[in-house]
C-alpha cells in the first residue's frame, strides 16, 4: 500500500472556511500522490479551537466543551474527503463527550465507502488524567479494509505491549499511531514503543505526530515528533527497523511522509525470519523458565 503519514504543524485558523480549506488541501496533496491510507495525529481536531474567542480557546476545559458542537461537521468533511478521493483516512483524534458525561480521546477510520469504525485511547497520560479530565476507553477494534487488517493505538497506548499483542493475535498487520507529545522525550517514548511493538509482534507500526508551537492553546502549546514507519529488523527489511522517518523533529508547515509498504513481506517474517518473536512470545510466561533462582541454588 501507499501510506502517507502527516507531520502536522499546528496553525491558527480563526475562520471555519479557512480551516476547512486547509484540511481539504492537505488531504488532496497526499491523495493526488497516490496515497491509499492517510494518517493524521492525535488531537489534530483541536486546531478547530482556534476559531473560538481567545478567552475560550485559551482555557483547557472551556475549549474542549466548545469543541463538541463542531465535531459533527468536521467528521462529515473527513468522510466526504475519504469518499471523494477513494482513500482510507484516519483524521486523528478528538476529545469526545459521551452520553455518560465522560470525555474520551477517540480516533476514526474512514474508507472510500464511509466510516469503518472508531478507536478510543485506552490508557491516559498524567496530563489527560490529572489536568484535562479525559478518561480511557474500553476495547480494541480491528479494522478489516481492502488494504489489510489494521489497528489503531493512540500515542501512549503504544508504550504498553499487551494492547499491540492483542491486535496482532487478531491478525492485524499494521498499527497506526496518531500521537501528540509536548517534549522531545515524549516523542522518543512513543517512537521507542512503536519500534518495540513492531519487533515483538513482527508487524508494521506507523506514527503521525503534531509539531510546532501554539501559544493560543493550553492543549497544543508545544509539539515535537517525527512521522515514521517501523518494521521488524530482519531479512529484507532495513537493518534498523526504520523504513522512513521525517527529517526534522518540528517544522512550520504540515508535511506528508510517503512510504510504500508491503504487508505480505512483513508477514512472511513470522515463518521465515532470522528470529521468530511472534512464535516465541509465550515462552516468557513459562514459570518453569522465568523465575528467580534462589541464592545457593543451581536451578
Amino acid at each position: 500500500m501507499h501510506l502517507a503519514l502527516c507531520q502536522y504543524a499546528i496553525e491558527l485558523f480563526e475562520h471555519p472556511h479557512d480551516y476547512q480549506a486547509h484540511l481539504e488541501s492537505l488531504i488532496e496533496q497526499a491523495a493526488v500522490r497516490g496515497a491509499e491510507l492517510l494518517v493524521m495525529p492525535e488531537y489534530s481536531s483541536l486546531v478547530m479551537t482556534g476559531q473560538m474567542p481567545p478567552e475560550i480557546r485559551g482555557d483547557l476545559h472551556a475549549s474542549i466543551a466548545a469543541l463538541q458542537p463542531m465535531l459533527p461537521a468536521w467528521l462529515e468533511q473527513c468522510e466526504a474527503l475519504a469518499r471523494r478521493f477513494g482513500i482510507h483516512l484516519v483524521p486523528g483524534s478528538a476529545p469526545v463527550l459521551d452520553d455518560d458525561g465522560i470525555y474520551r480521546n477517540r480516533a476514526w477510520m474512514f474508507g472510500p465507502s464511509g466510516l469503518i469504525g472508531t478507536q478510543d485511547k485506552l490508557i491516559m497520560t498524567r496530563f489527560e488524567r490529572e489536568h484535562w479530565g479525559i478518561e480511557g476507553g474500553s476495547g480494541l477494534q480491528v479494522f478489516d479494509t481492502a488494504l489489510g487488517r489494521l489497528g489503531i493505538l493512540i500515542c501512549y497506548d503504544n508504550e504498553f505491549p499487551m494492547a499491540a499483542r492483542l491486535l496482532a493475535e487478531q491478525g492485524v498487520d499494521l498499527i497506526v499511531s496518531p500521537s501528540c507529545t509536548d517534549t522531545e522525550s515524549g516523542y522518543y517514548r512513543v517512537r521507542t514503543g512503536a519500534r518495540a511493538r513492531a519487533l515483538e509482534n513482527q508487524i508494521a507500526v506507523a506514527v503521525s505526530p503534531t509539531v510546532g508551537e501554539a501559544a493560543w492553546s493550553q492543549a497544543l502549546d508545544y509539539n515535537y515528533g517525527r512521522a515514521g514507519l517501523y518494521v521488524p529488523a530482519d531479512i529484507g527489511m532495513p537493518a534498523s527497523g526504520v523504513v522512513a522517518q521525517s527529517e526534522h523533529i518540528t517544522i512550520d508547515r504540515s508535511s506528508w511522509l510517503h512510504v510504500e509498504l508491503e504487508l505480505s513481506a512483513i508477514a512472511a517474517l513470522r515463518e521465515e525470519g532470522q528470529v521468530l518473536l511472534r512464535r516465541d512470545w509465550p515462552e516468557q510466561f513459562d514459570a518453569s523458565r522465568m523465575h528467580i533462582i534462589e541464592e545457593g541454588s543451581s536451578k
